[in-house]
């Protein structure tokens, strides 16, 4: 057995050296702080709203401060139940005066916008021809009753020979029927002198109503007809007048109930900017008929309009006094406020801190709302600072001094409240009952 020599291991390639890794250049370092900023100022942003947020809605620590707010008493006394709607005047006659014959115009006897009576004069038509036409019946009645008087006198001859039996029957018959013409005759003339009389009367016009004459609608010299739609002149009554006005289907039923009791509900008007109250009257009429259209019946006021405060065709605000409600419970409208719990108002407590407080509302009359239930009288309530109070919330009224008794600064506030005076005009439609609503807090107290 041979030994087979070792032999020498192949020479290994040399390695290739490694190239140098290049180093990846650094960012400036303005924009890396900056950017560091930028995140630190969002973050600092972030964390303070969630710390206003928890904080506003934590209540009020113990010793936190109290707000000063305006505070009132709940009082008792009337208030009245009131429509408001949009009403015009109307007046009780509007008459175009038309001429009633033909002829030329030789006279107008009025000033534009001038008062007149009835029966005051107006305008004169050239009367010359119906003067003529009278003078002729008035001598064609002449002749018919010399007519008369002859058939007459022969019927007396002819009778006492018809007695006799000296005379015809045919002719006797005859000149009855002849007297009886003449007097037919006669009375047809006396009716043409009447109609010749009243065409006189008809050339004189004269005002068929009391009122205020509009502008001027023909002047003297020109040729009217019987049949023109113009007419010499338009007469409106101004006093008294009447306001038609409407009211919803579902507010006739009260209105139907005290009318039928006997009761005459008084009306005030305003203008038609509820800035001035222009007239009072009383509710006198109810149409028949409900205008299927728009839900509601038309109602009519008459006013005196002694003053002539209203204008016709003018649009106003009526406010119609449906009942009074007496004893009711009236906090100041401010107070009432709407929100997710219902109708709400804050509650003044003993120790001066507030509770959301739910009511349940009545009518109201702009300065004062009653409030049907939830809230009596002589219990106070917040009526101004409301937005910056949540349930709980430690208050100052207005004018106390810090932990002095509340019962001086109720009693002023109260009798405050119920000084106040009546009802203001509103807007169209039912009166309003309750402020604008602010926040409502979470939790209403019961």
């Amino acid at each position: 057995m041979n030994d087979t020599p070792n032999q020498p291991a192949a020479p290994q390639a040399p390695t290739p050296p490694t190239p140098p890794t290049p180093k990846a250049p650094d960012a400036p370092a303005p924009r890396k702080r900056r950017g560091r900023w930028i995140l630190a100022l969002v973050v600092l942003v972030l964390v303070a709203l969630v710390v206003m947020h928890v904080l506003r809605g934590k209540k009020p620590a113990p010793g936190a401060v109290a707000q000063v707010v305006t505070v009132a008493s709940a009082t008792l006394g009337p208030m009245p139940v009131t429509l408001d709607a949009l009403g015009t005047v109307t007046p009780i006659a509007t008459v175009t005066v038309l001429p009633q014959l033909s002829g030329y115009l030789t006279e107008v006897g009025y000033r534009e916008g001038q008062e007149v009576v009835k029966g005051q004069f107006l305008a004169q038509i050239d009367p010359r021809q119906y003067e003529i036409s009278k003078e002729q019946a008035e001598a064609q009645l002449a002749k018919d009753r010399a007519s008369l008087a002859q058939a007459r006198a022969d019927l007396a001859r002819f009778t006492q020979l018809h007695e006799k039996q000296s005379i015809a029957e045919q002719t006797y018959t005859d000149q009855k029927f002849l007297v009886a013409q003449d007097e037919a005759a006669v009375k047809a003339d006396l009716a043409n002198i009447k109609q010749f009389e009243l065409d006189l009367a008809y050339c004189h016009i004269t005002a068929p109503v009391s009122g205020r004459v509009g502008l001027r609608l023909v002047d003297p010299g020109n040729y009217v007809t019987a049949s023109s739609s113009t007419g010499i002149a338009v007469i409106t009554q101004m006093k008294p007048t009447t306001v038609q006005f409407t009211v919803p289907q579902n507010s006739l039923s009260s209105v139907l109930q005290r009318v039928n009791a006997g009761a005459k509900l008084p009306v005030t008007i305003y203008s038609s900017d509820n800035t001035r109250e222009l007239a009072t009257g009383t509710l006198y009429a109810i149409s028949n008929q409900m205008a299927t259209a728009t839900g509601t019946v038309t109602l009519r006021a008459s006013v005196p309009n002694d003053d002539e405060a209203l204008f016709p065709n003018e649009f106003v605000n009526v406010r119609l006094l449906v009942d009074t409600m007496e004893n009711a419970v009236l906090v100041p409208t401010p107070a009432v406020q709407s929100g997710a719990p219902g109708d709400y108002v804050y509650l003044v407590n003993a120790n001066n801190t507030v509770s959301v407080h739910k009511v349940t509302l009545g009518p109201g009359d702009g300065q004062h709302t009653v409030i049907a239930a939830g809230l009596a009288a002589g219990q106070r309530v917040v009526t101004d600072g409301l937005d910056r109070l949540n349930d709980g919330a430690k208050i100052q009224p207005s004018g106390a001094k810090p932990g002095a008794p509340h019962g001086a600064s109720a009693a002023r506030m109260g009798n405050a409240a119920h000084a106040q005076s009546g009802p203001r005009p509103a807007a169209s439609g039912a009166s309003a009952s309750s402020a604008a609503s602010q926040a409502a807090p979470a939790s209403p107290a019961s």
